[in-house]
């Protein structure tokens, strides 16, 4: 048998590389071949029973999983996109381009923490980049059994890195022919190669009654383990081979064969020699050619068909429901009592993937005792819900070929009160005891990404809701002696409202729970109305858990989780849920000390922005102010408009890094750019005097800038840049372009740097973008696709006045649910002719999308306000 090279391009006429398209039903195109037979060679290679490939896709640093082997895809959605500079085993293979070889659970736990958080199981796993003649272009997964205490063998490692360079290799020939390697779509599964079965073999004999001569083809000789030379061609020969119950049974099949006046065929099970039963049938008749003699010959032919048989005939007679599984998840086999405990005949069920036909089965703690047991190489076993009536005991048993679901009837649980209707965590294998081990992980480091008390609340719901099966939570954080609800999910609207700032001496779960620093845990609402009469209840009937969130021994607040149906907790997940209470606590601790922080430094910078912009005539000037989507931590972007005698100065910049820090530093920076160009310096004098300022002060920080100072009545402009992002400038006729301006390093830096000085001159009717740099990156994507999509921003908007611009431009940037920085934007428009001047506005009749306005004499207004986050 030829074996396929992993990187060899197969060849099909009028296939295409469709980076990634449509697979379902379809030939395959050659990329995606390229990439099965890589991760196939892979898995073999390593003698791991699971793998993929994982592809560079067309957004950057983004890679994505284009084959799963052994695996079902849906079950590790999850593990489908992963950023390259995140901290998991396949970005630093990608990134470094060297392997990561993991033995087993404890080393991927001390190197990898979140990849253990997420598949808390033990296993082995191998990665290893597929390199390119341009470095990185993706990288090669395999899975194996752990191997505690051992290193990876480094024959291993070099195997997979040859196969990787030859994977790469064959994707650059694709490259080369035109065709895109990049994958968008969901993985390819591939079902890895079984080990091999015994073939199905059909051996035929004649036998001769009256002389006991049995003639057998090659094929019954091989059945039998004889060679045909070797064959001693009696009855009694073969009849040394078989057990003595087969031996008495062969003899009277003959004789009822011989007695029979008409044709007779009959079966009957035959043992081999090596063990294996076979399926033996006769068919004969005893002829009387001429009256006067008899003969008789029996023909038949022995069917090897392996164990198949005997298996299936051995799993109908076990009192347990037998379900066999591929390792993509479809049921291959069922027996008898299967289709009574599933409520499915086995026409429904074999052929099917298990969580399409049994619904229940995805329930998210079934799918994570699957991930258990394929992953793990261990068994597993759980109580799982049917329906509300039916409780079945669960036991996957996990091997290189599939999965062995054994299923029982099993009575409701001792936990469970009443109506149960959710199973407990069910710790039974080492599986899952790892698994209820590193729960906590998996909350700790989400929670480590968390900084506010919306953040901690919105981690919390994400990850402790869907691990416990729970619909409802609400946090209470302590102010005062007082409970104030801080955060709530799922609860009837307004119920909670009666709750909220309660003191510590009202006798209610929520606030007992924190007086006593002990978990509450009711089955059932009707068991908390026992214990708590009076009390206001929800209309539902669920469970609930009340849990005492208690840092470093201070009171934090309390926790409340509610079920929509009663259910029990086992004793492991009370324990549990208390341990993630603590680190809830520590985390909303350390929220409450950002908050506050934060807090000052809003004010901080709110007071040091400028709160109205100067009117000159001729130009209208606006500006605008957004906070970043992640961390909520104030940045120290700024924007200022000085008059400078008959010029007015216009000035925008960015302190590296937020906090009160960044912001104090901003207002250094902003009275010091003031002082200078009140001075009358030029203005390459005002960056450079504000560049050794910085540097003198020493704040650890280093800021950008843009400081253009422009004659209303004539248009021109001095410019001078230290590096920050280029301005944007539509002209009259609508032309928009991003400037080309000279420009030095940022500020300080280094106190001998020269800012170079640019002159350009704005016609009637053009408008200049200044801007910082939150408003044109984004992660994973180039900052140049930024630039060119708020220059069409802006050429779109066309003449419209300032602020329709500033709303289109800053509405675009609000779109953007990942926003790391803040944004700061000044516009300035030169007239086209003197307008009439509007009377100023109140505040009371000022728009309400902003925190002040302040209109000019020009067609815009001259506004300035930090814009509403």
């Amino acid at each position: 048998m030829t074996r396929h090279d992993a990187t060899r391009p197969t060849r099909f006429p009028g296939s295409g590389a469709a980076a990634g398209g449509d697979h379902g039903g379809r030939v395959p195109d050659e990329l995606s071949l390229v990439l099965a037979q890589g991760a196939v060679s892979a898995v073999e290679s390593a003698e791991g029973y699971a793998g993929g490939v994982y592809l560079r896709s067309g957004t950057p640093g983004l890679l994505r999983l284009a084959v799963l082997a052994g695996l079902p895809g849906p079950l590790f959605r999850p593990w489908w996109r992963m950023h390259v500079n995140r901290p998991f085993p396949v970005s630093e293979a990608y990134r470094t381009g060297r392997p990561v070889l993991l033995a087993d659970a404890e080393e991927a736990m001390r190197r990898f923490p979140q990849l253990m958080a997420g598949m808390p199981f033990p296993f082995g796993s191998l990665w290893v980049p597929v390199t390119g003649p341009n470095g990185s272009m993706g990288v090669l997964a395999v899975l194996r059994s752990a191997t505690p205490g051992e290193e990876v063998a480094p024959a291993v490692g070099e195997r997979l890195m040859r196969l990787g360079r030859r994977l790469g290799a064959a994707l650059a020939d694709l490259e080369s022919r035109s065709l895109p390697v990049v994958w968008e779509n969901e993985p390819i599964p591939v079902q890895l190669p079984a080990a091999p079965a015994p073939p199905v073999r059909v051996g035929r004999f004649d036998w001769d009654l009256h002389s006991g001569g049995l003639t057998a083809d090659d094929d019954l000789c091989a059945i039998f383990g004889t060679e045909p030379e070797d064959f001693p061609g009696t009855v009694d020969a073969l009849a040394e081979r078989l057990v003595p119950e087969d031996v008495y049974g062969l003899w009277a099949l003959a004789r009822q064969a011989v007695e029979s006046a008409d044709p007779v065929v009959r079966r009957m099970r035959l043992r081999g020699p090596d063990g294996r039963y076979h399926l033996l049938e006769l068919s004969g008749r005893w002829t009387h050619p001429d009256g006067e003699s008899a003969e008789s010959h029996l023909t038949g032919f022995v069917v090897d068909f392996g164990a198949g048989p005997v298996i299936a005939e051995a799993a109908d007679r076990l009192p347990r429901g037998i379900v066999s599984l591929d390792r993509i998840g479809r049921i291959t086999y069922a027996n008898a009592l299967a289709e009574e405990l599933l409520d499915r005949p086995r026409a429904e069920l074999v052929g099917h993937v298990v969580w399409e036909v049994l619904p229940w089965f995805a329930h998210p703690a079934y799918e994570d005792h699957c991930r258990a047991a394929l992953i793990s190489d261990e068994p597993v076993h759980f109580l799982a819900r049917r329906d509300p009536s039916v409780w079945l005991s669960v036991s996957l048993y996990p091997g290189h070929d599939g999965l062995s679901a054994v299923f029982q009837a099993t009575e409701q649980p001792a936990y469970a009160p009443g109506s149960v209707t959710a199973p407990g965590l069910g710790i039974g294998s080492t599986a899952d005891r790892s698994s209820a081990l590193y729960r906590p992980v998996a909350l700790a480091i989400a929670l480590t990404e968390a900084v506010t008390a919306r953040q901690v609340s919105a981690v919390v719901t994400e990850e402790l809701l869907p691990a416990f099966g729970g619909r409802q939570l609400a946090i209470y954080l302590l102010s005062e002696r007082h409970l104030h609800l801080a955060w709530e999910t799922g609860f009837p609207k307004g119920f909670l409202d009666r709750f909220d700032g309660v003191g510590l001496d009202v006798s209610i779960p929520g606030v007992e729970t924190l007086t006593t620093g002990r978990p509450i845990f009711f089955e059932s609402m009707q068991r908390l109305a026992d214990a708590y009469p009076g009390i206001p209840m929800e209309t539902d009937v669920g469970a609930r858990a009340f849990l005492p969130l208690i840092a470093s021994g201070r009171p934090v607040g309390s926790c409340i989780l509610g079920f929509d149906r009663p259910r029990g907790f086992s004793p492991e997940e009370r324990t549990v849920l208390t341990a993630l209470a603590g680190l809830i606590a520590q985390a909303l601790q350390r929220a409450q000390r950002y908050d506050s922080e934060s807090a000052l430094a809003r004010g901080l910078q709110d007071a040091l922005l400028p709160h109205r912009l100067p009117e000159a005539e001729g130009v209208d000037t606006l500006g605008r102010y957004l906070s970043g989507t992640q961390d909520m931590e104030v940045g120290g972007d700024w924007y200022d408009v000085i008059e400078t005698g008959n010029e007015l100065a216009l000035v925008i910049g960015d302190v590296q890094g937020h906090g009160v820090s960044a912001a104090a530093t901003m207002g250094q920076l902003r009275s010091a750019v003031r002082a200078f160009a009140l001075s009358n310096h030029d203005p390459q004098e005002v960056v450079s005097g504000t560049n050794r300022l910085l540097i003198d002060l020493d704040p650890g920080q280093f800021a950008s800038c843009c400081y253009i100072v422009l004659d209303p009545l004539t248009g021109r402009a001095r410019a001078v840049r230290a590096g920050h992002p280029q301005p944007v400038l539509r002209h009259p006729d609508g032309r928009t372009e991003v400037l080309d301006l000279p420009g030095g390093i940022v500020l300080g830096i280094d106190g001998h740097a020269t800012y170079p000085v640019t002159e350009l001159t704005l016609a009637p009717g053009a408008m200049l973008a200044l801007f910082t740099d939150g408003l044109i990156e984004r992660p994973g994507t180039d900052i140049d696709e930024g630039i060119e999509r708020l220059r069409a921003t802006i050429a779109g908007v066309g003449s419209a006045p300032l602020a329709e611009t500033a709303n289109r431009v800053i509405g675009e940037a609000r779109q953007a649910t990942d926003r790391p920085d803040d944004i700061a934007l000044l516009l300035a428009a030169r007239w086209t002719h003197p307008p009439e001047k509007p009377p100023p506005p109140s505040r009371d009749t000022a728009p309400p999308d902003l925190w002040r306005t302040f209109r000019g004499p020009g067609p815009g207004g001259a506004r300035s306000a930090p814009d509403p986050a």
